[in-house]
């Protein structure tokens, strides 16, 4: 928590006197950036004990029901921890409404269609989570991770759609750090077209960064998370960088009296290295950031126009999408991206095809390909996931190495476009289960997502 003595260290470093408005201030900037970080700041989110799925419901607890919404009802910035438990099961679907953001958009094409095949048995698979010996059933499963959203495709067809919480058809989801691998998947198809040279350092692309830890890297190892970074994202520690981060990152004013970095590209020209590049998977956001900046400077366009143009456009995709952004404009690329599920569920297939959507070659298959082969084991084993053993991590992708070939997008909170080759199968998930770390759901969620690729497999469907 940030009680006095921990501000007053925080604003030691950030350069701010210590006086009664700057404190107004700054708490501002902290609380608005909790969501641009895309973690909880306060204690609160991480306690033991939790409302239930059903009881957390936001239309349960009426948040922002009414005209005006009862003061306790009210979710607003930054006044209120807007994403704090049970808050954040509304905000997810709220972004827009307390943050600025820019248009992700789909053009003026036809929304592609979806053919449906549903299979209301999946909802009675049973599997064992990993770590207990008691079964569960698909469909609690989907409570016990606090899931928004649920769809799954099978040979390109909707077996499966559920929503919840605060999500309907017509609602966008934040994504969290699937933002990360839609950047990378960006950088890959880039490279694939000769557009961006992954062996360059990132000085050769992006000289404003050359006296920072990223100049020394090549642009493969960022997409690779194998950079060496002075970074923490501890949100226990008053004194981590994430709190110099966020306030560079806060799209709300700053304090008069503020002379730190503004926005991600500048914050990114500060960060320091730790060792050599190279030698071990480290996930830190600010890799993304610094991606987001050289993919736009090799194309000449931002983030969320490059999405919108070389894939929500070519995906048929039914829904705008959007991105938040900093005090300059800048969209966050490691976390900012809000979409709808079935548009994500257009990727995940997109993935699963090698490129090809609807008939419509929208990138080299080679680009999948390298995603799939994954990155160097040794060195993602070293960051100590207990639940993705045996994984990878390749151009902002987590690949699994099991037998199905399964590869995935991961946010906190249980965001996941899971991709399964074997069973012909895309899964995409939004949820907001109270803590962020998916280390909490993974135990019931993967064994979850194997026992309907079993099940895809052994029951050969024809439609």
């Amino acid at each position: 928590m940030l009680d006095s003595v921990n501000l007053k260290r925080l604003f030691a470093r950030l350069g701010i006197q210590n006086n009664g408005r700057h404190v107004m201030n700054l708490q501002k900037i902290l609380l608005s950036v909790a969501l641009i970080a895309l973690y909880p700041i306060c204690s609160s989110a991480q306690q033991a004990d939790y409302l239930s799925a059903k009881e957390s419901d936001p239309r349960v607890l009426q948040w922002m029901v009414g005209s005006p919404p009862p003061p306790d009802k009210l979710i607003m910035q930054p006044q209120s921890n807007y994403f704090s438990f049970p808050r954040l099961r509304w905000t997810v679907c709220h972004i827009r409404e307390l943050l600025p953001t820019k248009q992700v958009s789909r053009g003026l094409g036809s929304a592609s269609s979806f053919e449906y095949a549903l299979l209301p048995q999946i909802d009675a698979l049973e599997f064992t989570p990993l770590g207990s010996n008691q079964t569960m059933t698909w469909r609690e499963s989907l409570d016990a991770n606090y899931t928004d959203g649920m769809i799954i495709l099978h040979k390109g067809k909707v077996v499966y759609e559920k929503y919840a919480g605060c999500l309907d058809e017509l609602q966008q989801h934040a994504a969290m750090s699937i933002t990360k691998s839609i950047t990378g998947l960006l950088a890959q198809i880039l490279v694939a077209q000769g557009t961006l040279d992954d062996t360059k350092l990132v000085s050769d692309i992006i000289p404003e960064l050359a006296e920072s830890a990223f100049g020394s890297a090549t642009v493969r190892q960022v997409m690779d998370m194998t950079t060496s970074l002075n970074y923490s994202e501890d949100y226990s520690d008053p004194n981590a960088d994430i709190w110099i981060y966020s306030a560079a990152a806060s799209p709300l004013p700053k304090p008069q009296s503020y002379d730190g970095p503004d926005g991600y590209f500048e914050y990114l020209q500060t960060v320091t290295g730790a060792s050599e590049h190279g030698n071990a998977f480290a996930y830190k956001t600010i890799n993304t950031d610094a991606l987001g900046w050289i993919v736009s400077r090799v194309t000449g366009k931002n983030l969320a126009d490059l999405l919108s143009q070389r894939i929500w456009q070519q995906i048929g995709a039914e829904q705008d999408a959007y991105m938040t952004v900093d005090g300059k404009g800048t969209p966050f690329a490691g976390g900012g991206l809000s979409a709808g599920l079935r548009d994500l569920a257009r990727v995940g297939q997109l993935m699963l095809n090698g490129g090809e959507l609807n008939g419509v070659r929208v990138f080299p298959e080679s680009v999948v390909d390298s995603i799939k082969r994954g990155g160097n084991k040794s060195d993602f084993a070293k960051a100590g996931y207990r639940t993705l053993e045996g994984g990878s991590y390749r151009s902002m992708w987590w690949v699994f190495h099991n037998e199905n070939g399964a590869f995935a997008a991961r946010g906190v909170h249980g965001q996941t476009i899971y991709v399964d080759p074997t069973a012909d199968m895309v899964i995409v998930r939004f949820s907001s289960f109270p803590k962020a770390g998916n280390a909490a759901i993974d135990p019931t969620s993967l064994p979850a997502y194997q026992a309907v690729a079993d099940y895809l497999v052994s029951k050969p469907l024809v439609f």
